[in-house]
């Protein structure tokens, strides 16, 4: 080989390495915590300042390093090609083959795989030092990589990404379950955060608490009877209606009840809910939970009530169901997990509210069939008795059985058991 290709041979490796500095420098800059760099920034760490600045525009300098890159690849393998175009002359095709065997293994690890691993494993150091160069090519390239990227999307059907389909949306989901199966974070700990995600795809009408399990008063109901509805159904809370259950007039806060009775004690009998209520906030059973969320902490709003596409009454959401959404079921120490059922005496079960009704009619042999009830459960069988919401202490009987609904379970307080006893026949004295 002449003097030339020796020096278009070594400006093809020089380019080569000039292009896996750059995708090391693109991976630490999409690897690092912005947090870290901060903490850094206090501590006085050397260029953390410049490299805060890249990360609050992380996108357009990633995109100026990857077109980088890539130019400095491409580059390599044109000149590459040269080089064993004119040392294999008497072959083209056997020079080609040659050229593209080496750019591939080339580019695939000392432009891929190596500069990739560095950038993952030394995102901080790499990262602090890249901040200059990248800052400098941004300002001399960076209308270049915009405008290619607008070229990009036009040819691309569908929607384009305005700022490249490299931007860092890091794939944060991956991330965190990777990090799981690294044993970074524990499995609940990415069950939490993957919720965080999921709260944007979860509508009001999935989190809510429905209407079947709402409990109500009446506006014209005294401030003694809310009282007593509030105690005995363990809510705080409690939509207050007008002509029927779909004519929501406010709420009233058991809170308001409880100072309205200590400061004036006539005002038990005297004064009635409607008097106390506060106004009620409603959101479409399609409210998307994240924004509904925002909403609520803004307006400082702890219920609302949800309606349906008809404006009825469909059910309402308290910040604690957004909650659940995240961190799961919230309990409190007074909950146990029962059996569905268990034998207290003879002629005497306590039961489980979502024991089905035909297993029940079976185990106390009396004729009653769900189908025909309409019903599925124990509780739903005491609500269609009843007409309304069982609340703790409610009584129904059936088919000579006494069903009383015992103690609420969890934050909503739903009746978690039946105490089911045998009525005794009554004695003929005659």
């Amino acid at each position: 080989m002449t003097s030339a290709l020796w020096w278009l041979l070594l400006l093809a490796v020089v380019l080569a390495l000039i292009a896996g500095l750059l995708v090391s420098a693109e991976t630490a800059l999409q690897r690092v915590s912005q947090a870290r760099v901060e903490e850094m920034e206090r501590d006085e760490v050397r260029g953390a300042t410049r490299l805060l600045v890249v990360l609050n525009d992380r996108a357009r300098y990633i995109n100026v390093l990857l077109f980088m890159s890539t130019l400095a690849s491409v580059s390599a393998t044109v000149v590459l090609t040269i080089v064993f175009l004119q040392v294999i002359s008497t072959t083209e095709w056997l020079a080609a083959v040659v050229t593209i065997l080496i750019s591939v293994v080339v580019s695939y690890v000392a432009i891929g795989v190596a500069p990739r691993t560095l950038g993952r494993q030394n995102a901080d150091r790499i990262a602090l030092r890249a901040a200059g160069p990248a800052r400098f090519l941004a300002m001399i390239l960076g209308p270049i990589t915009t405008l290619l990227i607008l070229l990009g999307n036009a040819l691309t059907p569908g929607k384009g990404y305005r700022e490249g389909p490299f931007e860092t949306q890091l794939e944060l989901r991956e991330l965190v379950d990777l990090a799981e199966a690294d044993s970074v974070i524990e499995d609940e700990e990415r069950q939490m955060i993957q919720s965080v995600f999921e709260l944007g795809e979860t509508i009001a009408r999935e989190v809510m608490v429905p209407r079947t399990e709402m409990v109500f008063i009446d506006r014209d109901r005294n401030l003694r009877q809310a009282l007593s509805l509030g105690l005995r159904s363990g809510y705080s809370r409690i939509p207050v209606i007008g002509e029927n259950h779909d004519d929501i007039v406010g709420v009233v806060y058991l809170k308001d009840v409880m100072h309205r009775v200590f400061d004036e004690r006539d005002a038990e009998q005297a004064e009635t809910v409607a008097s106390l209520m506060r106004p009620a906030v409603f959101v479409p059973d399609t409210k998307q939970v994240d924004e509904l969320l925002r909403e609520m902490q803004a307006a400082r709003v702890h219920l609302v009530m949800v309606v349906d596409e008809y404006g009825g009454t469909a059910g309402l959401v308290t910040i604690e169901d957004i909650l659940e959404e995240i961190v799961g079921e919230i309990a409190d120490e007074h909950d146990t997990e029962a059996p569905e059922v268990s034998e207290i005496s003879e002629g005497a079960f306590r039961v489980s509210s979502r024991m089905d009704v035909d297993d029940f009619a079976e185990l106390v042999d009396i004729d009653v069939v769900g189908a025909d009830e309409g019903v599925e459960t124990v509780l739903g069988l005491m609500a269609k008795r009843l007409g309304r919401v069982p609340i703790p202490g409610a009584r129904v009987e059936v088919e000579g059985w006494l069903l009383v609904a015992e103690h609420g379970a969890g934050r909503r307080n739903r009746i978690a058991t039946v105490l089911a006893t045998r009525i005794p026949p009554e004695v003929d004295n005659d």
